[in-house]
Protein backbone atom coordinates (compact mmCIF):
# COMPACT_ATOMS: atom_id res chain seq x y z
CA UNK A 1 0.00 0.00 0.00
CA UNK A 2 1.30 3.83 -0.97
CA UNK A 3 0.21 6.35 1.69
CA UNK A 4 -0.82 10.16 0.70
CA UNK A 5 1.62 11.79 3.05
CA UNK A 6 5.65 11.55 3.45
CA UNK A 7 8.06 9.46 1.85
CA UNK A 8 5.92 6.50 1.45
CA UNK A 9 3.49 8.47 -1.31
CA UNK A 10 6.99 9.33 -3.34
CA UNK A 11 9.36 6.45 -2.69
CA UNK A 12 9.31 2.67 -3.43
CA UNK A 13 12.54 1.12 -1.07
CA UNK A 14 15.13 -0.72 -2.57
CA UNK A 15 17.76 -2.43 -1.85
CA UNK A 16 20.28 0.29 -1.84
CA UNK A 17 17.73 3.26 -0.95
CA UNK A 18 15.57 2.82 1.83
CA UNK A 19 14.40 5.76 3.89
CA UNK A 20 16.96 3.79 6.63
CA UNK A 21 19.82 4.18 4.35
CA UNK A 22 22.84 6.37 6.06
CA UNK A 23 23.63 9.53 4.28
CA UNK A 24 25.58 12.57 5.47
CA UNK A 25 27.65 15.23 3.80
CA UNK A 26 31.81 14.65 3.83
CA UNK A 27 33.50 17.30 6.17
CA UNK A 28 34.50 18.88 3.13
CA UNK A 29 31.36 19.00 1.65
CA UNK A 30 29.49 20.67 4.93
CA UNK A 31 32.20 23.56 3.78
CA UNK A 32 30.29 23.94 1.08
CA UNK A 33 27.03 23.66 2.66
CA UNK A 34 28.25 26.81 4.84
CA UNK A 35 28.71 28.63 1.28
CA UNK A 36 25.70 27.82 0.20
CA UNK A 37 23.48 28.76 2.79
CA UNK A 38 25.83 32.16 3.60
CA UNK A 39 24.23 33.49 0.03
CA UNK A 40 20.41 33.58 1.71
CA UNK A 41 19.31 35.16 4.74
CA UNK A 42 18.91 32.69 8.04
CA UNK A 43 15.15 32.50 7.57
CA UNK A 44 15.65 32.03 3.32
CA UNK A 45 17.38 28.37 4.18
CA UNK A 46 14.78 26.59 1.57
CA UNK A 47 16.53 28.73 -1.24
CA UNK A 48 19.54 26.69 -0.96
CA UNK A 49 17.08 23.31 -1.76
CA UNK A 50 18.59 23.08 -5.06
CA UNK A 51 22.38 23.17 -4.95
CA UNK A 52 22.31 21.05 -1.95
CA UNK A 53 20.63 18.51 -3.46
CA UNK A 54 23.05 18.78 -6.70
CA UNK A 55 26.34 18.73 -4.02
CA UNK A 56 24.57 15.72 -2.14
CA UNK A 57 24.17 14.10 -5.52
CA UNK A 58 27.64 14.49 -6.61
CA UNK A 59 28.86 13.52 -3.81
CA UNK A 60 27.19 9.86 -4.29
CA UNK A 61 28.09 9.30 -7.49
CA UNK A 62 25.69 10.98 -9.64
CA UNK A 63 22.21 10.16 -8.16
CA UNK A 64 20.13 10.90 -5.14
CA UNK A 65 18.76 8.33 -2.52
CA UNK A 66 15.76 9.07 -0.11
CA UNK A 67 18.40 9.62 2.66
CA UNK A 68 20.56 12.47 0.94
CA UNK A 69 17.23 14.02 0.09
CA UNK A 70 15.91 13.98 3.93
CA UNK A 71 19.10 15.18 4.96
CA UNK A 72 18.81 18.08 2.88
CA UNK A 73 15.40 18.99 4.33
CA UNK A 74 17.17 18.87 7.75
CA UNK A 75 19.43 21.44 6.63
CA UNK A 76 16.91 23.57 5.24
CA UNK A 77 14.76 23.33 7.95
CA UNK A 78 11.75 22.08 5.83
CA UNK A 79 9.23 19.23 5.41
CA UNK A 80 10.89 16.22 3.56
CA UNK A 81 7.84 16.94 1.12
CA UNK A 82 9.35 20.40 0.15
CA UNK A 83 12.62 18.67 -1.18
CA UNK A 84 11.14 16.12 -2.65
CA UNK A 85 9.22 17.95 -5.07
CA UNK A 86 12.09 19.80 -6.17
CA UNK A 87 13.99 16.79 -6.59
CA UNK A 88 11.28 15.32 -8.83
CA UNK A 89 10.23 18.26 -10.73
CA UNK A 90 13.75 18.88 -12.05
CA UNK A 91 15.93 16.56 -14.61
CA UNK A 92 18.78 17.50 -13.52
CA UNK A 93 18.32 15.34 -10.27
CA UNK A 94 18.15 11.43 -10.95
CA UNK A 95 16.75 9.36 -8.01
CA UNK A 96 17.36 6.48 -9.70
CA UNK A 97 21.75 5.13 -9.89
CA UNK A 98 23.20 5.77 -13.63
CA UNK A 99 26.11 4.46 -14.77
CA UNK A 100 29.59 6.14 -13.99
CA UNK A 101 29.01 8.07 -17.10
CA UNK A 102 25.60 9.23 -18.25
CA UNK A 103 24.89 9.95 -21.56
CA UNK A 104 21.76 11.67 -22.12
CA UNK A 105 21.12 12.16 -26.19
CA UNK A 106 19.54 15.40 -27.50
CA UNK A 107 16.14 13.74 -29.77
CA UNK A 108 14.69 16.79 -30.31
CA UNK A 109 14.01 18.22 -33.86
CA UNK A 110 16.75 19.78 -34.81
CA UNK A 111 19.65 16.72 -33.38
CA UNK A 112 16.89 14.24 -35.00
CA UNK A 113 16.75 15.76 -38.56
CA UNK A 114 21.06 15.62 -38.05
CA UNK A 115 21.26 12.57 -37.27
CA UNK A 116 20.51 11.89 -33.51
CA UNK A 117 18.85 8.58 -34.50
CA UNK A 118 22.22 7.34 -35.82
CA UNK A 119 23.48 8.62 -33.24
CA UNK A 120 21.77 6.44 -30.43
CA UNK A 121 21.50 3.08 -32.80
CA UNK A 122 25.59 3.48 -32.66
CA UNK A 123 25.81 3.60 -28.99
CA UNK A 124 22.63 1.10 -28.33
CA UNK A 125 24.65 -1.11 -30.88
CA UNK A 126 27.82 -0.73 -29.44
CA UNK A 127 27.29 -0.77 -25.28
CA UNK A 128 24.10 -3.34 -25.55
CA UNK A 129 21.26 -1.45 -23.82
CA UNK A 130 18.21 0.67 -24.63
CA UNK A 131 17.04 4.02 -23.55
CA UNK A 132 17.18 3.88 -19.93
CA UNK A 133 19.24 0.88 -19.05
CA UNK A 134 22.66 0.69 -18.18
CA UNK A 135 25.37 -1.39 -18.84
CA UNK A 136 26.18 -4.30 -16.91
CA UNK A 137 29.40 -3.06 -15.50
CA UNK A 138 28.00 0.23 -14.31
CA UNK A 139 29.77 2.16 -16.63
CA UNK A 140 27.41 4.03 -19.09
CA UNK A 141 23.88 5.22 -18.52
CA UNK A 142 21.71 5.95 -21.82
CA UNK A 143 18.74 8.44 -21.65
CA UNK A 144 17.27 10.19 -25.03
CA UNK A 145 15.99 13.66 -23.30
CA UNK A 146 14.49 16.89 -24.86
CA UNK A 147 16.53 19.85 -26.25
CA UNK A 148 19.79 20.55 -24.49
CA UNK A 149 20.54 23.80 -26.09
CA UNK A 150 23.61 23.28 -28.94
CA UNK A 151 21.33 23.14 -31.79
CA UNK A 152 23.98 24.50 -33.79
CA UNK A 153 26.08 21.96 -33.14
CA UNK A 154 23.85 18.61 -33.43
CA UNK A 155 23.68 16.07 -32.76
CA UNK A 156 25.13 15.87 -29.65
CA UNK A 157 25.16 14.18 -26.37
CA UNK A 158 25.74 15.38 -22.96
CA UNK A 159 28.04 13.11 -20.91
CA UNK A 160 27.54 13.96 -17.19
CA UNK A 161 28.37 17.77 -16.93
CA UNK A 162 29.89 17.96 -20.37
CA UNK A 163 28.46 18.56 -23.66
CA UNK A 164 30.02 16.09 -26.79
CA UNK A 165 28.79 18.02 -30.18
CA UNK A 166 29.24 17.18 -33.60
CA UNK A 167 28.51 13.61 -33.79
CA UNK A 168 28.95 10.95 -36.01
CA UNK A 169 28.58 7.73 -35.59
CA UNK A 170 32.50 7.35 -35.40
CA UNK A 171 33.44 10.02 -33.23
CA UNK A 172 30.67 8.03 -30.58
CA UNK A 173 32.35 5.07 -30.85
CA UNK A 174 36.22 6.94 -30.22
CA UNK A 175 34.36 8.90 -27.47
CA UNK A 176 32.61 5.36 -25.74
CA UNK A 177 35.93 3.93 -26.33
CA UNK A 178 38.26 6.70 -24.44
CA UNK A 179 35.59 6.54 -21.18
CA UNK A 180 36.16 2.66 -21.31
CA UNK A 181 39.52 3.45 -20.63
CA UNK A 182 38.98 5.88 -18.14
CA UNK A 183 40.31 8.68 -20.49
CA UNK A 184 37.18 10.78 -22.02
CA UNK A 185 38.32 14.03 -24.19
CA UNK A 186 38.82 17.15 -22.18
CA UNK A 187 36.64 20.19 -22.81
CA UNK A 188 37.24 22.52 -25.09
CA UNK A 189 38.61 26.41 -23.94
CA UNK A 190 34.36 27.37 -24.32
CA UNK A 191 33.52 24.19 -21.85
CA UNK A 192 32.37 22.13 -24.59
CA UNK A 193 33.99 19.86 -27.52
CA UNK A 194 32.51 19.77 -31.02
CA UNK A 195 33.97 16.35 -32.06
CA UNK A 196 34.79 17.29 -35.44
CA UNK A 197 37.71 19.21 -34.70
CA UNK A 198 35.86 22.62 -34.94
CA UNK A 199 35.80 25.58 -32.09
CA UNK A 200 32.88 25.89 -30.18
CA UNK A 201 29.90 27.23 -32.97
CA UNK A 202 32.60 28.36 -35.79
CA UNK A 203 31.58 26.63 -39.01
CA UNK A 204 33.71 25.36 -41.62
CA UNK A 205 34.88 29.07 -42.59
CA UNK A 206 35.91 29.81 -39.10
CA UNK A 207 35.36 33.27 -37.20
CA UNK A 208 33.38 35.68 -39.31
CA UNK A 209 31.93 37.88 -36.95
CA UNK A 210 33.05 39.79 -33.56
CA UNK A 211 36.66 40.08 -34.34
CA UNK A 212 36.86 42.23 -31.44
CA UNK A 213 35.73 42.24 -27.85
CA UNK A 214 32.84 44.96 -27.44
CA UNK A 215 32.47 47.14 -25.26
CA UNK A 216 30.36 46.26 -22.25
CA UNK A 217 28.71 47.69 -19.62
CA UNK A 218 30.66 49.34 -16.64
CA UNK A 219 31.13 46.55 -13.51
CA UNK A 220 31.27 48.12 -10.69
CA UNK A 221 34.01 48.14 -8.93
CA UNK A 222 35.46 44.90 -6.98
CA UNK A 223 32.71 42.98 -8.12
CA UNK A 224 34.32 41.00 -11.31
CA UNK A 225 37.76 40.55 -12.15
CA UNK A 226 36.72 39.54 -15.68
CA UNK A 227 39.18 36.50 -15.45
CA UNK A 228 36.43 33.43 -15.48
CA UNK A 229 37.71 31.00 -18.06
CA UNK A 230 34.48 29.04 -19.32
CA UNK A 231 36.39 26.27 -19.20
CA UNK A 232 36.82 26.38 -15.52
CA UNK A 233 33.03 27.61 -15.01
CA UNK A 234 32.90 25.00 -12.43
CA UNK A 235 35.46 25.47 -10.03
CA UNK A 236 34.29 29.32 -9.89
CA UNK A 237 30.70 27.82 -8.74
CA UNK A 238 32.44 25.89 -6.13
CA UNK A 239 31.59 22.62 -7.53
Amino acid sequence: QRSFAGSAAFHIDTEDNKSSTYFDFTEANYEFVDKILSKYPANYKQSGIIPLLDLAQRQHGGWLPLAAMDKVSQICGVAPARVYEVASFYTMFNRQKRGKYFLQLCGTTPCMICGSNDIKNTITDHLGIGDGETTKDGLFTLLEVECLGACANAPMIQMNDDYYECLTPETTIELLEACRKGEPPLMGKWGSLPMNGQVSCEGPLGKTSLHTIPEGCPVEEGRFDGKVDPASVKEQMAY
